[in-house]
């Protein structure tokens, strides 16, 4: 099988797909990961503020320009921007970023939610609350005319240490988040994640669950999270079909969604990987089902047997997910496009950073 579907009916997404999408990449940033061991989405803290922004120059162009390497660790491990560029380039898809709040702006085109970075959590609110406001409002005028132009929208998105904001905001929604979040990492730091949310919760003042979404994002969240949800919204409301494509993050933009606007449930599926479906660590379709089960599907996309040991890396636990690479994956196997083929794209787009990287050596 191509991919598999863990719950709900995912046929109407199927057949809708088929007549054309967009894939949107939402991107954003959190002072949180800036708290050493949160995240490896960077080589030290302080450059998790260039990933999103470098994260979205990729997969519109093929290198950076906010950093001048290549999207990859030392050791070869890729950014998962290689697998979502590489499927949309063979369903040759249109792509559009959102900034919703990053510290790094990308140097190409992109739509501005006029958001703000999302501060420490543990020292102070996340967000202003206007600021949210603001950026859910233009993310529903966005959404809204996407959804007027496509029959389906696939979201994405990028923000290192997104996991640990979304448990903070589940959390205080009154979710059951606490062991279900996924890492980058093949050994979560859930203990870590569970003391940040812990300690900004009590700064926050939260001690019984909020009923606006609003104000928890602006408590504890981050920006991505209602950039994603007002955009999701308003293509529901134009009947479009929204796809989010990542992983446990997912939850968080599944429950503001509810909170915020329950009619568009109905117009919602999450794409995501195997790599994060079998993360022991995490459980997504167990966090789905306590928010509002809707179709949770994944891409069967394996790297056992790939030359390379930094892609042979997912496998054992690294990255496995992020920048929509699920949800671009179901959309080539939906499209047509067999996974040995999106494979060995993949496989030709690392070889070329590589070379970059050994020129870049010299």
């Amino acid at each position: 099988m191509e991919y598999t579907i863990h719950l709900g009916d995912f046929e109407p997404f199927i057949n809708a797909i088929k007549q054309g999408f967009i894939f949107t990449l939402t991107i954003g940033t959190t002072d949180v990961s800036l708290i050493p061991g949160i995240t490896i989405a960077g080589a030290k803290p302080e450059l998790t503020h260039f990933t999103p922004a470098a994260d979205a120059e990729y997969l519109l162009l093929g290198k950076c320009r906010v950093i001048n390497t290549v999207p990859m660790t030392p050791d070869g491990k890729p950014t998962p921007a290689l697998i979502t560029r590489a499927a949309l380039r063979l369903i040759n898809a249109g792509v559009l970023v959102v900034n919703a709040g990053s510290r790094v702006k990308p140097l190409i085109p992109h739509v501005d939610l006029q958001g703000e970075p999302g501060l420490d959590i543990i020292k102070s609110d996340a967000l202003r609350r206007n600021v949210v406001e603001r950026m859910v409002d233009n993310g529903l005028v966005l959404g809204e005319n996407l959804g007027r132009s496509f029959r389906v929208l696939i979201i994405g998105e990028s923000i290192p240490a997104g996991t640990t904001t979304a448990m903070a905001f589940l959390v205080a929604m009154g979710y059951d988040a606490w062991h279900k979040m996924s890492s980058a990492s093949p050994t979560n730091p859930r203990e870590l994640k569970i003391s940040v949310v812990k300690r900004a919760l009590e700064r926050a003042g939260v001690s019984k669950a909020l009923d606006d979404p609003i104000l928890a994002v602006s408590k504890v969240g981050d920006p991505v999270i209602p950039a994603m949800a007002s955009i999701a919204i308003g293509a529901a409301r134009a009947e479009s079909h929204v796809i989010l494509a990542g992983g446990t993050q997912m939850g968080a933009v599944l429950a503001f969604i509810k909170a915020f606007d329950k009619s568009a449930l109905s117009r919602l599926a999450i794409a995501t990987t195997r790599w994060l479906i079998n993360d022991k660590s995490a459980d997504l379709v167990g966090l789905v089902k306590e928010i509002h089960p809707i179709p949770v599907v994944s891409s069967n996309l394996n790297f056992d047997d790939m030359p390379y040991e930094g892609l042979r890396a997912f496998e054992e636990g690294f990255v496995k997910e992020g920048v929509g690479a699920g949800g671009s994956l179901v959309a080539a196997s939906i499209m047509g496009f067999d996974l040995g083929r999106v494979k060995m794209a993949i496989l030709r787009d690392y070889e070329e950073l590589l070379k970059t990287l050994r020129v870049q050596g010299m």
